[in-house]
């Protein structure tokens, strides 16, 4: 018979977190009192965080229940207190996943979701695409924040130039410790990465970029985030796209794109969920765009709107949909 794991303790002091094993039930007990969604893992990356080590491994001590090194338990409890206060949990570690990329993240940018990565992954596509047929491509992202997007684009298809813009100093600072961690000592940028307002920079590439994309500011003004870790630390020029229906920032980056991309370009824009059909009309209302199509996340919704820059003089280009397994429907006007 398997034996009962011993009572979890209610306070710090009470356990004295002196094993894996206990520190990680103790942490993910408090941490599901705290109302955070995953509490066990949580617990095991901030152990791992404490103990400098990867979560594999702070989840084989745990299963051991191998007696802590001095320090790391206080280092492991203080920051369990922190992300029971809801504090995002890649602020207290540093880092946020995103694809294959391990990028700095800390107060002052806007923590990348596992959503967007299927907005760099149509990006990414076209980029390929686009290399494979003329050997090289440009590529915009416009509202980079951490440079997440950028940086995949640039890391995943060799033979694209990356061109990233940011206009919060808090942000661009963190975009550019990460382009200088993915770029070799004594290599140029893998991302040229500028400071700037989305709506007028970078006029010398007009007409002739090959992808622009974009994860803008979005969230209307009266949608505040129910998650305390993006409501409370998530910076609000990254959250609030302003006007009454939280496109006014959206606009002015579609107004950006469509003077940037060259004929055939193609244009990918993340939104809410609710603004599918608010945000093909706007793209629409250019007058610069083939038809626009809504394309959906990993999860089934609606995330993303894809359009294709027309040419005035052979007609409208339409958005190609993504056809490949697991992309999704594709909604269109």
């Amino acid at each position: 018979m398997r034996p009962r794991a011993a009572p979890v303790p209610d306070t710090v002091s009470e356990s004295g977190l002196t094993t894996a094993g206990r520190a990680v039930r103790w942490a993910t007990s408090r941490l599901g009192a705290a109302g955070v969604p995953s509490p066990r893992v949580d617990a095991e990356v901030l152990l791992a965080h404490a103990l400098g080590v990867d979560r594999s491994e702070a989840r084989r001590l745990a299963v051991l229940d191998r007696v802590l090194p001095d320090g790391a338990a206080d280092r492991f409890a203080a920051d369990v207190a922190r992300r029971g206060a809801r504090e995002p949990l890649q602020h207290l570690t540093g880092v946020a996943a995103f694809r294959h990329l391990e990028l700095a993240v800390g107060p002052g940018v806007f923590v990348p979701r596992p959503e967007t990565e299927q907005v760099a992954q149509a990006a990414i596509d076209e980029a390929a695409r686009v290399v494979a047929r003329e050997g090289t491509a440009v590529v915009v992202d416009l509202c980079t924040g951490s440079g997440a997007i950028a940086l995949a684009v640039a890391t995943e298809v060799p033979g694209a130039r990356v061109h990233a813009v940011e206009l919060d100093a808090a942000a661009h600072g963190w975009a550019a410790r990460n382009v200088a961690a993915a770029t070799g000592d004594g290599a140029d940028a893998v991302v040229r990465l500028l400071r700037g307002d989305a709506r007028t920079a970078l006029r010398e590439l007009d007409g002739t970029v090959d992808v622009v994309v974009s994860n803008p500011p979005y969230v209307p003004p009266g949608a505040v985030p129910r998650d305390p870790e993006v409501a409370d630390h998530d910076p609000a020029v990254a959250l609030y796209g302003l006007g009454d229906d939280g496109l006014e920032v959206p606009r002015g980056v579609t107004a950006a794109a469509e003077r940037l991309l060259r004929p055939g370009g193609l244009y990918v824009m993340e939104h809410a969920e609710v603004q599918a059909a608010a945000a093909r009309a706007m793209v629409a209302g250019t007058g610069g765009f083939g038809p626009a199509s809504t394309h959906d996340d990993l999860a089934g919704r609606p995330r993303m709107v894809v359009a294709r820059r027309s040419d005035g003089a052979s007609g409208n280009l339409a958005a190609q949909p993504d056809d490949r397994p697991g992309a999704g429907r594709t909604v269109t006007d």
